[in-house]
Formats: C-alpha cells, structure tokens, sequence
C-alpha cells in the first residue's frame, strides 16, 4: 500500500493540484494532511483520493472539519491515528512539541508524521519513523512524501513551484 503524506499547503493550489496529480499517478491509496491546509479549496482537490486531515495552527479548527467532512473526506481534530498496512500511524501539526513527544513516549507508533517547521525530513527514534514531508510555502523546495506500508519505505518527491 502506497500512502502520500502532505502538509503546510497553505491555499497554494496550483501546487497542491499538482501534488495531488503526482500521488495519483504513483498509486497512492489513501493520504494524510499534517494540517495548515490554507482554505477549502485545497481539501476539494483531494476529493478522488481517501484524504484524511489534522489541523494546524493557520487553521480554524471548526471550519476545516467542515469543509472536510462536506468533502466526504476524514477530520481528526489535533492528531490522527489510524492503521494502514499493518502499521500503526500518527499525524499532527507538530506545532507542539509537547504532542509530539507525548506520541513518541507512547512507544507505539510505526511512523508519526507532521508538520510545522516546513522542512522535509526523515528520522529513525528508537522504533518510530519520524516524517516531514515538508511544505509548499517558506521553504527552499516544495515537497510531499511518499511511504511504501508496510516497509515504511520513504520517497520524497520536490515538486515545481506555481
């Protein structure tokens, strides 16, 4: 299973469509969005992918479940947790640190991915994949990730700008 892992899109859309056209065509089954979504109009873009949604701190929380619930699409509030492909995932914002570290002290999770810092990166803790797939906004290169389940095999793909 193939999941695509998004975050801080903030309203770009061009960008976010062409994310959105690039996890289509890899085969990717379901995506998570680490928040900072920057309008309605970026949740309508995922509408033929099963899209699932966080809020980040750019985010009105109310008004984001809306839009994604109107969409048919799944909102999480602050952290999601589902399973995917025998793995055990987590998304947030990252816009707390305290959160975050809640979730790794959990000792839990297969991959926690997040936000916030709008640089992409990946890192092992302990039995935890940590992921970033960075932004499209105040940063050097758009990004989004890729993950192979249940490998947890990461392929970040940079995206053009608008």
């Amino acid at each position: 299973m193939l999941l695509g892992v998004i975050s801080d899109t903030h309203g770009q859309l061009e960008t976010t469509g062409r994310a959105v056209q690039v996890m289509k065509e890899r085969g990717v089954e379901a995506v998570i969005h680490c928040g900072d979504v920057g309008g309605s109009a970026i949740v309508g873009l995922f509408q033929s992918l099963a899209a699932h949604f966080v809020v980040g701190n750019c985010d009105s929380a109310l008004k984001l479940q809306t839009v994604v619930e109107a969409a048919g699409q799944t909102f999480h509030g602050r952290v999601g947790k589902l399973q995917f492909g025998g793995r055990r995932i987590a998304f947030l914002h990252g816009d707390s640190h305290s959160a975050l570290q809640r979730l790794l002290d959990e000792d839990h999770w297969d991959l926690i991915a997040h936000g916030h810092t709008h640089v992409a990166q990946c890192q092992a803790f302990a039995r935890t994949l940590i992921l970033n797939p960075g932004a499209f906004s105040r940063c050097k290169q758009p990004s989004i990730a890729l993950v192979q389940l249940p490998e947890l095999k990461v392929t970040p793909v940079a995206l053009q700008w608008a």
